[in-house]
């Protein structure tokens, strides 16, 4: 399958669901990290759980952080664990989320944490 990725600066990229089969082409594409924005569960049983797209990514030799969000309703603390995330990840970083939206909302309120 091939990863839908869409550039917000050479170093973050956003993507919708990832599955862990997806992993392996995620790192083949460059991808040093992968962002995971998307709560276990919110899109029911056949989401992949984050701990299993964790396992894949540290499989494939990819820093992985899940930082769950729900659309619309970020947190001060939220958007400052994703500024901290971002200063701390090997870039590139391929965030996602069901859609790929959230992941690059949260990426533009964290350029003004401080």
């Amino acid at each position: 399958m091939a990863i839908s990725a869409r550039a917000i600066t050479p170093a973050f990229f956003v993507a919708p669901q990832l599955s862990p089969q997806d992993v392996a082409e995620v790192a083949a594409q460059g991808f040093k990290s992968i962002l995971n924005n998307r709560p276990d569960h919110e899109g029911g049983a056949e989401q992949p759980l984050s701990s299993t797209i964790e396992a894949a990514a540290q499989a494939a030799g990819l820093a992985y952080v899940h930082l769950p969000v729900v659309s619309g309703a970020y947190t001060a603390e939220q958007v400052q664990a994703m500024h901290k995330a971002l200063q701390e990840l090997p870039a590139p970083v391929l965030a996602f989320c069901r859609s790929g939206m959230r992941a690059g909302q949260m990426f533009e309120l964290a350029q003004t944490a401080r």
